[in-house]
């Protein structure tokens, strides 16, 4: 396998996996299953995609790839809001501020990469 190159949003995405893993199992805790489970799938797919994309064919399958991070990023921001309303599980303040620092440098990059694409 081929080494990725140290960068922030890898790192970012990283970091917020564990700390999603590690909120997944709270929620299990509290027998809050169903919104583990949906938390858990959304909260890790990010670094998947941002991994995955660090090892594109092209440019235009890495711009696809970190999309549909973003997508993720925007369900896990979802399914985190569902557990802001309930009100009863929790502090995930970090969580939402980890998530749009993920979801900014995301749009950032899309925007980026999209604009050099169209350059050439």
């Amino acid at each position: 396998m081929k080494p990725v190159a140290e960068n922030q949003l890898l790192n970012l995405s990283l970091s917020f996996s564990k700390e999603i893993v590690l909120y997944h199992i709270q929620l299990k805790q509290w027998r809050h299953y169903w919104l583990a489970d949906q938390i858990l799938r959304a909260g890790t797919s990010i670094g998947a995609q941002v991994f995955e994309a660090q090892h594109a064919e092209s440019r235009k399958d890495f711009i696809h790839k970190l999309k549909i991070a973003a997508k993720e990023a925007n369900e896990c921001y979802y399914w985190l809001k569902v557990v802001h309303v309930m009100d009863t599980i929790g502090d995930i303040n970090m969580l939402e501020n980890n998530l749009n620092s993920i979801i900014r440098l995301l749009s950032k990059i899309i925007q980026t990469s999209t604009l050099n694409l169209t350059k050439r």
